[in-house]
């Protein structure tokens, strides 16, 4: 095997990996030539991809570089349950309808990742849709409440007095069972699905199949620190726009830059570790290392040049202090609104309680003005630019 090929291999199996089950018989499997079936299952919880569920794609992209099958999996069926991983509360389901718009435009987004033509694409309702509920309560016979319960965050729940759903219960087994479908030699997954992936090795055991390696990533933290997730809203999409992506990097925090370099970068290792000795020398500034770091980032998913046009109208818009030279638009007909309205309307914010939250922390203005009451009434106008922050503009037309 050629060196570069193993150093691939090396590489794939200790860059941002958290837990490998069971790294030796996964190292020699890969070194050994065989083409194996990797398998990845995403949720469609979501419409938009976000870069903390970009990593394990990149890392199925490295697996379809060194020959092998990658087999992704829709959860169109399991997405209507929901994984309760991490979670320590029942999250809301969602039906069938939300799951099909969510999804609708998955692969497209996936494509900038993975070359598809390549992909084996299954959606889970195939087979879990067709599953009887006495196969179900087959699988579950082989298995304990206890040994659900003891899972970390459902503990949790338990000894605070939470519910845990009996649907809840059942997802590590329909995703176990996934794994059985389709003949799956590694399944890949952040570290929260470590319970899950467990249980499919269990699984295929049961219906006589190898157990499968596990490989389980560090997970990307969010703009605040906490786990990425759509549903807090701290994330960056693969389809936010490139001055979007560039502005909200630039916005983290200066501990969290490895970390992204590591996992949502393609960098080589050898130049973050030297970004890392240059921070720690003070030879390269924190705001530097962002600004590559954003680079790096945007060029992944759009290319070099609209990077470098990211760069430049961040810099216009921060450092001159002047307007960007697009602002998106949004149509209004109403003639008087309340603020809290047109922000929550215009999508410059999540929620109305947001609205008021930021105006209160001065981080609201109207044409480069300040607004401080949070009851205002807007004589709605047209040509009026609302600001958000420093990154969130829109333009009134009427």
């Amino acid at each position: 095997m050629k060196r570069t090929q193993l150093d691939k291999i090396k590489e794939l199996l200790s860059r941002g990996v958290e837990k490998v089950v069971v790294k030796k018989h996964l190292e020699q499997a890969l070194k050994s030539g065989k083409k194996l079936r990797v398998k990845f299952g995403i949720d469609p919880t979501g419409s938009k991809i976000h870069l903390g569920r970009a990593v394990p794609l990149w890392k199925l992209r490295v697996f379809q570089e060194l020959g092998h099958q990658v087999v992704l999996i829709i959860g169109d069926f399991t997405a209507q349950i929901g994984d309760a991983s991490d979670k320590q509360a029942m999250r809301r389901t969602l039906s069938e309808k939300e799951v099909k718009e969510n999804m609708k435009d998955y692969i497209k987004q996936i494509s900038r990742i993975l070359e598809m033509d390549k992909v084996e694409l299954h959606y889970n309702s195939e087979w879990l849709g067709r599953l009887k509920a006495k196969d179900l309560l087959a699988l579950a016979m082989k298995f304990t409440a206890q040994q659900m319960i003891q899972r970390r965050n459902f503990k949790e729940r338990w000894d605070r007095g939470k519910p845990i759903g009996l649907h809840e219960l059942d997802y590590p087994l329909l995703q176990g069972y996934d794994s059985v479908a389709v003949k799956a030699d590694v399944e890949i997954g952040g570290f929260d699905q470590l319970f899950n992936l467990e249980i499919g090795r269990e699984v295929q055991r049961i219906f006589g199949q190898p157990p499968q390696d596990i490989m389980l990533f560090q997970m990307l933290p969010g703009l605040d620190g906490r786990k990425m997730s759509t549903s807090w809203g701290n994330v960056i999409t693969i389809v936010d726009r490139p001055n979007q992506i560039y502005g909200k990097v630039m916005s983290m925090r200066d501990e969290m830059i490895l970390e992204y370099f590591k996992l949502a970068t393609r960098l080589p290792l050898k130049e973050i570790k030297k970004i890392e000795r240059d921070l720690k020398s003070r030879k390269l500034h924190p705001k530097e290392a962002k600004s590559r770091l954003a680079r790096e980032i945007v060029s992944l998913y759009y290319g070099e040049k609209a990077a470098e046009k990211a760069e430049k109208e961040f810099e216009k818009v921060f450092k001159e202090k002047k307007l960007p030279a697009k602002i998106p638009t949004f149509k209004l007909s109403e003639k008087e609104m309340s603020l809290l309205d047109v922000l929550s309307k215009t999508k410059l914010v999540a929620s109305k309680s947001e609205a008021k939250r930021l105006i209160l922390q001065k981080g609201v203005k109207i044409n480069g003005e300040v607004q401080k009451d949070w009851q205002k009434v807007l004589e709605i106008k047209e040509g009026i630019i609302i600001q958000v922050g420093k990154r969130r503009f829109v333009k009134i037309k009427t």
